[in-house]
Protein backbone atom coordinates (compact mmCIF):
# COMPACT_ATOMS: atom_id res chain seq x y z
CA UNK A 1 0.00 0.00 0.00
CA UNK A 2 1.27 3.69 -0.31
CA UNK A 3 0.34 6.40 2.50
CA UNK A 4 0.72 10.10 2.40
CA UNK A 5 -0.25 12.93 4.60
CA UNK A 6 -2.22 15.69 2.77
CA UNK A 7 -1.40 19.20 4.98
CA UNK A 8 -4.42 20.86 6.74
CA UNK A 9 -4.50 23.01 10.00
CA UNK A 10 -2.76 20.89 12.25
CA UNK A 11 0.88 20.15 12.79
CA UNK A 12 1.06 16.58 11.55
CA UNK A 13 -1.68 16.70 9.01
CA UNK A 14 -4.06 13.74 7.92
CA UNK A 15 -3.35 10.14 6.68
CA UNK A 16 -4.80 8.84 3.43
CA UNK A 17 -4.19 5.59 1.41
CA UNK A 18 -2.92 6.38 -2.10
CA UNK A 19 -3.94 4.37 -5.36
CA UNK A 20 -0.95 2.47 -7.05
CA UNK A 21 -0.94 5.24 -9.51
CA UNK A 22 -0.72 8.33 -7.14
CA UNK A 23 -3.50 9.81 -8.93
CA UNK A 24 -6.72 8.86 -6.00
CA UNK A 25 -6.91 8.10 -2.44
CA UNK A 26 -8.91 7.64 0.62
CA UNK A 27 -9.02 9.45 3.66
CA UNK A 28 -9.03 6.87 6.19
CA UNK A 29 -9.25 9.37 9.79
CA UNK A 30 -12.07 6.54 10.93
CA UNK A 31 -9.00 4.31 11.22
CA UNK A 32 -6.10 6.46 11.87
CA UNK A 33 -5.81 10.49 12.17
CA UNK A 34 -1.66 10.69 11.19
CA UNK A 35 0.35 8.17 10.18
CA UNK A 36 2.44 8.43 13.54
CA UNK A 37 -0.67 7.22 15.16
CA UNK A 38 -0.94 4.25 12.53
CA UNK A 39 2.73 3.54 13.55
CA UNK A 40 1.88 3.33 16.96
CA UNK A 41 -0.86 0.39 16.78
CA UNK A 42 0.45 -1.07 13.87
CA UNK A 43 -0.59 -4.57 13.94
CA UNK A 44 -3.59 -4.04 14.28
CA UNK A 45 -4.10 -0.31 12.16
CA UNK A 46 -2.10 -1.79 9.41
CA UNK A 47 -3.88 -4.45 7.61
CA UNK A 48 -7.18 -2.07 7.97
CA UNK A 49 -5.17 0.43 5.85
CA UNK A 50 -4.29 -2.54 3.78
CA UNK A 51 -7.40 -3.73 3.02
CA UNK A 52 -8.57 0.29 2.22
CA UNK A 53 -5.88 0.20 -0.76
CA UNK A 54 -7.43 -2.89 -1.85
CA UNK A 55 -10.72 -1.04 -2.33
CA UNK A 56 -9.13 1.77 -3.62
CA UNK A 57 -7.37 -0.57 -6.80
CA UNK A 58 -11.05 -2.35 -6.82
CA UNK A 59 -12.87 0.41 -6.72
CA UNK A 60 -14.79 -0.03 -3.75
CA UNK A 61 -13.66 2.28 -1.82
CA UNK A 62 -14.26 6.30 -2.11
CA UNK A 63 -11.75 7.96 -3.55
CA UNK A 64 -10.64 11.70 -4.01
CA UNK A 65 -8.08 13.19 -6.03
CA UNK A 66 -4.57 12.72 -5.28
CA UNK A 67 -2.20 16.16 -5.63
CA UNK A 68 1.32 15.72 -4.71
CA UNK A 69 1.91 19.21 -3.99
CA UNK A 70 -0.70 19.08 -1.44
CA UNK A 71 1.25 16.59 0.99
CA UNK A 72 3.61 17.10 3.50
CA UNK A 73 5.98 14.54 4.33
CA UNK A 74 4.82 11.20 4.96
CA UNK A 75 5.74 11.77 8.45
CA UNK A 76 5.16 15.60 8.76
CA UNK A 77 8.01 15.39 12.26
CA UNK A 78 8.87 11.84 13.56
CA UNK A 79 10.65 10.95 16.73
CA UNK A 80 13.90 9.97 15.20
CA UNK A 81 15.39 10.72 11.83
CA UNK A 82 19.18 9.33 11.88
CA UNK A 83 20.73 8.93 8.70
CA UNK A 84 23.75 6.32 8.14
CA UNK A 85 26.31 6.59 4.91
CA UNK A 86 25.51 3.02 3.48
CA UNK A 87 27.36 4.20 0.28
CA UNK A 88 30.72 3.84 1.64
CA UNK A 89 32.03 4.68 -2.17
CA UNK A 90 30.64 8.03 -1.65
CA UNK A 91 32.76 8.55 1.96
CA UNK A 92 35.78 7.31 0.06
CA UNK A 93 36.02 9.61 -2.16
CA UNK A 94 35.43 12.87 0.07
CA UNK A 95 38.16 11.88 2.26
CA UNK A 96 40.41 10.98 -1.03
CA UNK A 97 39.51 14.52 -2.31
CA UNK A 98 40.91 16.26 0.93
CA UNK A 99 43.56 13.75 1.02
CA UNK A 100 42.15 11.93 4.22
CA UNK A 101 42.73 8.65 5.32
CA UNK A 102 39.81 5.82 5.23
CA UNK A 103 39.83 4.36 8.51
CA UNK A 104 39.38 0.47 7.36
CA UNK A 105 36.27 0.45 10.79
CA UNK A 106 34.42 2.35 7.68
CA UNK A 107 33.87 -0.60 6.06
CA UNK A 108 32.57 -2.67 9.40
CA UNK A 109 30.80 0.01 11.30
CA UNK A 110 28.60 1.99 9.59
CA UNK A 111 28.66 6.08 10.24
CA UNK A 112 25.40 7.62 11.11
CA UNK A 113 24.17 11.33 12.74
CA UNK A 114 20.91 12.02 14.44
CA UNK A 115 19.07 14.54 12.43
CA UNK A 116 16.63 16.98 13.01
CA UNK A 117 13.39 15.88 13.24
CA UNK A 118 11.21 18.30 14.40
CA UNK A 119 10.55 20.25 10.68
CA UNK A 120 10.42 18.11 8.51
CA UNK A 121 9.76 19.61 4.66
CA UNK A 122 6.85 18.43 2.36
CA UNK A 123 8.20 17.64 -0.71
CA UNK A 124 7.23 20.42 -2.81
CA UNK A 125 8.37 22.70 -0.18
CA UNK A 126 11.37 25.69 -0.83
CA UNK A 127 14.38 25.02 0.60
CA UNK A 128 14.62 28.20 1.86
CA UNK A 129 18.43 29.31 2.58
CA UNK A 130 19.72 32.33 4.37
CA UNK A 131 23.28 32.78 2.07
CA UNK A 132 24.41 31.41 -0.86
CA UNK A 133 28.14 31.08 0.76
CA UNK A 134 26.71 28.26 3.00
CA UNK A 135 27.06 25.95 -0.32
CA UNK A 136 23.35 24.12 -0.41
CA UNK A 137 23.60 21.02 -1.47
CA UNK A 138 20.72 18.13 -1.90
CA UNK A 139 21.60 14.26 -0.99
CA UNK A 140 19.39 11.74 -2.51
CA UNK A 141 18.54 9.16 -0.47
CA UNK A 142 16.09 5.99 0.11
CA UNK A 143 14.73 5.73 4.03
CA UNK A 144 12.71 3.26 5.85
CA UNK A 145 9.97 3.67 8.81
CA UNK A 146 9.96 1.24 11.03
CA UNK A 147 7.71 -0.17 14.40
CA UNK A 148 9.32 -0.81 17.70
CA UNK A 149 12.98 -1.94 18.01
CA UNK A 150 14.40 -3.09 20.76
CA UNK A 151 17.31 -2.52 22.14
CA UNK A 152 20.05 -4.61 21.23
CA UNK A 153 18.10 -5.76 18.08
CA UNK A 154 19.45 -8.16 16.04
CA UNK A 155 19.76 -7.93 12.17
CA UNK A 156 16.88 -10.05 11.67
CA UNK A 157 14.84 -8.69 13.89
CA UNK A 158 15.49 -5.10 12.68
CA UNK A 159 14.40 -6.43 9.28
CA UNK A 160 11.09 -7.10 10.43
CA UNK A 161 10.24 -4.31 11.70
CA UNK A 162 10.47 -2.23 8.66
CA UNK A 163 6.97 -0.99 7.50
CA UNK A 164 7.30 1.61 4.87
CA UNK A 165 9.92 3.02 2.73
CA UNK A 166 10.77 6.52 1.17
CA UNK A 167 12.82 8.96 -0.68
CA UNK A 168 14.75 11.77 0.61
CA UNK A 169 16.41 14.88 0.22
CA UNK A 170 18.49 15.33 3.09
CA UNK A 171 19.52 19.08 2.39
CA UNK A 172 23.56 20.08 3.64
CA UNK A 173 25.22 22.89 3.83
CA UNK A 174 28.79 22.07 2.42
CA UNK A 175 30.08 25.81 3.57
CA UNK A 176 29.19 24.96 7.18
CA UNK A 177 30.04 21.57 7.00
CA UNK A 178 33.86 21.79 7.86
CA UNK A 179 34.29 24.06 11.12
CA UNK A 180 31.02 22.36 12.85
CA UNK A 181 33.12 18.57 12.52
CA UNK A 182 36.38 20.05 13.50
CA UNK A 183 34.57 21.18 17.00
CA UNK A 184 34.22 17.46 17.30
CA UNK A 185 30.45 17.32 17.64
CA UNK A 186 28.39 16.68 14.84
CA UNK A 187 26.19 18.30 12.41
CA UNK A 188 23.48 20.75 13.44
CA UNK A 189 23.41 24.10 11.58
CA UNK A 190 25.00 22.53 8.61
CA UNK A 191 22.15 19.99 8.43
CA UNK A 192 18.48 21.99 7.98
CA UNK A 193 15.59 20.66 7.09
CA UNK A 194 14.77 17.87 5.16
CA UNK A 195 12.61 16.14 2.90
CA UNK A 196 10.59 13.37 2.22
CA UNK A 197 8.48 12.02 -1.09
CA UNK A 198 4.80 12.78 -1.27
CA UNK A 199 4.15 8.86 -0.59
CA UNK A 200 5.38 5.94 2.02
CA UNK A 201 5.01 2.96 0.31
CA UNK A 202 4.87 -1.13 2.16
CA UNK A 203 8.10 -2.98 1.14
CA UNK A 204 5.28 -5.48 -0.14
CA UNK A 205 4.11 -2.93 -2.92
CA UNK A 206 7.91 -2.68 -4.45
CA UNK A 207 7.97 -6.51 -5.30
CA UNK A 208 11.44 -7.84 -6.80
CA UNK A 209 12.75 -4.47 -6.55
CA UNK A 210 12.90 -4.69 -2.64
CA UNK A 211 14.97 -7.83 -1.04
CA UNK A 212 14.25 -7.29 2.40
CA UNK A 213 17.64 -4.97 2.67
CA UNK A 214 17.85 -2.85 -0.55
CA UNK A 215 15.61 -1.13 -2.78
CA UNK A 216 17.41 -2.67 -6.44
CA UNK A 217 16.12 0.65 -9.11
CA UNK A 218 17.80 3.94 -10.30
CA UNK A 219 17.27 7.18 -7.94
CA UNK A 220 16.53 9.95 -10.70
CA UNK A 221 17.82 13.03 -9.56
CA UNK A 222 17.63 15.84 -11.95
CA UNK A 223 19.09 19.68 -11.18
CA UNK A 224 16.91 22.33 -13.17
CA UNK A 225 15.49 19.38 -15.89
CA UNK A 226 18.22 17.87 -16.79
CA UNK A 227 19.60 14.60 -15.38
CA UNK A 228 22.39 14.99 -12.51
CA UNK A 229 22.04 11.39 -10.94
CA UNK A 230 21.02 7.80 -11.86
CA UNK A 231 22.46 5.81 -9.29
CA UNK A 232 21.13 2.63 -8.10
CA UNK A 233 20.40 2.33 -4.62
CA UNK A 234 20.72 -1.21 -4.78
CA UNK A 235 24.33 -1.25 -6.05
CA UNK A 236 27.31 -0.68 -4.24
CA UNK A 237 25.15 -0.32 -0.88
CA UNK A 238 28.06 -1.49 1.96
CA UNK A 239 25.27 -1.80 4.78
CA UNK A 240 21.83 -2.72 4.34
CA UNK A 241 18.69 -1.19 5.57
CA UNK A 242 18.58 -4.28 8.35
CA UNK A 243 22.25 -3.25 9.69
CA UNK A 244 21.97 0.45 9.62
CA UNK A 245 18.84 -0.39 11.92
CA UNK A 246 20.11 -2.19 14.24
CA UNK A 247 23.28 -0.25 14.26
CA UNK A 248 21.06 2.65 15.86
CA UNK A 249 19.26 -0.02 18.75
CA UNK A 250 22.54 -0.80 19.65
CA UNK A 251 22.45 0.90 22.81
CA UNK A 252 18.37 2.06 23.33
CA UNK A 253 15.32 0.95 21.43
CA UNK A 254 13.82 2.88 18.19
CA UNK A 255 10.20 3.78 19.12
CA UNK A 256 7.47 3.19 16.13
CA UNK A 257 7.63 6.28 13.64
CA UNK A 258 11.34 6.48 13.73
CA UNK A 259 13.09 7.14 10.09
CA UNK A 260 16.48 5.87 9.19
CA UNK A 261 18.33 6.50 6.13
CA UNK A 262 20.62 5.72 3.63
CA UNK A 263 22.91 7.97 2.91
CA UNK A 264 23.70 9.66 -0.52
CA UNK A 265 23.24 6.87 -3.29
CA UNK A 266 26.50 6.08 -5.06
CA UNK A 267 27.86 4.01 -7.80
CA UNK A 268 31.07 3.02 -8.39
CA UNK A 269 32.15 2.93 -12.04
CA UNK A 270 34.35 -0.22 -13.09
CA UNK A 271 36.03 -0.07 -9.36
CA UNK A 272 36.62 4.11 -9.37
CA UNK A 273 35.21 7.18 -9.36
CA UNK A 274 31.50 7.26 -11.15
CA UNK A 275 30.84 9.78 -14.45
CA UNK A 276 28.15 12.25 -15.33
CA UNK A 277 25.14 10.98 -16.64
CA UNK A 278 25.96 13.11 -20.24
CA UNK A 279 29.18 11.15 -19.88
CA UNK A 280 27.18 7.41 -20.32
CA UNK A 281 27.58 7.21 -16.27
CA UNK A 282 25.30 7.06 -13.16
CA UNK A 283 25.87 10.73 -12.53
CA UNK A 284 25.77 12.00 -8.94
CA UNK A 285 22.62 12.27 -5.61
CA UNK A 286 24.52 15.16 -4.67
CA UNK A 287 26.97 17.82 -6.14
CA UNK A 288 29.58 17.27 -3.19
CA UNK A 289 30.14 14.21 -4.95
CA UNK A 290 31.22 15.66 -8.71
CA UNK A 291 32.74 18.04 -7.20
CA UNK A 292 35.09 15.37 -5.26
CA UNK A 293 35.44 13.84 -8.07
CA UNK A 294 36.79 17.53 -9.95
CA UNK A 295 39.34 17.51 -7.19
CA UNK A 296 40.77 14.59 -7.36
CA UNK A 297 41.19 14.62 -11.65
CA UNK A 298 41.62 18.38 -12.11
CA UNK A 299 42.73 19.70 -8.57
CA UNK A 300 39.83 22.17 -8.24
CA UNK A 301 36.32 21.73 -8.22
CA UNK A 302 33.94 22.94 -11.00
CA UNK A 303 30.46 22.66 -10.35
CA UNK A 304 28.87 25.27 -8.13
CA UNK A 305 26.67 24.49 -5.41
CA UNK A 306 22.93 25.43 -5.39
CA UNK A 307 22.27 29.04 -5.82
CA UNK A 308 18.57 30.72 -5.49
CA UNK A 309 16.15 29.55 -8.02
CA UNK A 310 17.64 26.35 -8.11
CA UNK A 311 15.68 23.50 -8.65
CA UNK A 312 16.23 19.96 -7.51
CA UNK A 313 13.94 16.82 -8.35
CA UNK A 314 14.42 13.27 -6.77
CA UNK A 315 12.07 10.30 -7.64
CA UNK A 316 12.32 6.84 -8.23
CA UNK A 317 10.75 4.83 -11.28
CA UNK A 318 9.77 1.04 -11.30
CA UNK A 319 10.83 -1.46 -14.23
CA UNK A 320 7.37 -0.08 -16.49
CA UNK A 321 8.28 3.48 -15.83
CA UNK A 322 6.10 4.46 -13.01
CA UNK A 323 6.34 6.85 -10.33
CA UNK A 324 6.35 4.66 -6.89
CA UNK A 325 6.65 6.85 -4.19
CA UNK A 326 5.94 10.10 -6.79
CA UNK A 327 8.77 13.15 -6.27
CA UNK A 328 10.55 15.63 -4.20
CA UNK A 329 10.87 18.57 -6.51
CA UNK A 330 12.21 21.70 -4.39
CA UNK A 331 13.62 25.13 -5.12
CA UNK A 332 16.13 27.18 -3.37
CA UNK A 333 14.71 30.44 -1.95
CA UNK A 334 16.20 33.05 -0.34
CA UNK A 335 14.97 33.48 3.17
CA UNK A 336 13.53 36.16 4.85
CA UNK A 337 12.65 36.70 8.01
CA UNK A 338 8.90 37.84 8.85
Amino acid sequence: MKLATLKDSTRDGRLVVVSKDLTRCSEVGHIARTLQAALDDWAHVGPRLARVAEGIETGAQPTHRFHEHDAASPLARAFQWADGSAYVNHVELVRRARNADMPESFWTDPLMYQGGSDSFLGPRDAILLGNEAWGCDMEGEVAVIVDDVPMGASVDEAREAIRLVMLVNDVSLRGLIPAELAKGFGFFQSKPSTAFSPVAVSPDELGEAWDGGKLNLPLKVDLNGKPFGRANAGVDMTFDFPQLIAHAAKTRPLAAGSIIGSGTVSNKLDGGPGKPVADGGAGYSCIAEIRTIETINLGVPKTPFLHFGDTVRIEMKDAKGHSIFGAIEQTVTRYEKA
